[in-house]
């Protein structure tokens, strides 16, 4: 049986800038992705929707997210849900550093 990785820290992540001004770290279990984002102030992620089920966490900083209809301006400790095929956007306000959870996992993040 092969043993794959089970903790991970700052030193053991790969960093990677998806989207212009969104650098992220992915973890990936069986039945989800977790992605730690750091974010430059203004930098934007445009109008789109996936499957995945989303929650988005604001740990630092200001946050913008569009979902469906709705608005949230976030704060730390704020989160969002974002159901799958929903469309959203965002955009952030200030430096901030955010924890988004999907379900299921994100293969597409896996760089």
């Amino acid at each position: 049986m092969t043993m794959r990785q089970l903790h991970f820290t700052p030193a053991t992540g790969t960093t990677t800038e998806l989207i212009p001004g969104y650098q992220g770290r992915f973890v990936h279990g069986d039945q989800l992705t977790v992605a730690i984002w750091d974010v430059k102030a203004g930098s934007e992620v445009p109008s789109h929707s996936h499957p995945h089920e989303q929650i988005v966490n604001c740990l630092e900083g200001t946050f913008e997210m569009r979902v469906g209809g709705e608005v949230y301006l976030m704060g730390p400790g704020d989160s969002v849900v974002v159901p799958g095929g929903v469309e959203h956007s965002a955009v952030a306000h200030t430096d901030a550093r955010c924890l988004d959870v999907f379900h299921p996992v994100r293969d597409d993040y896996r760089i």
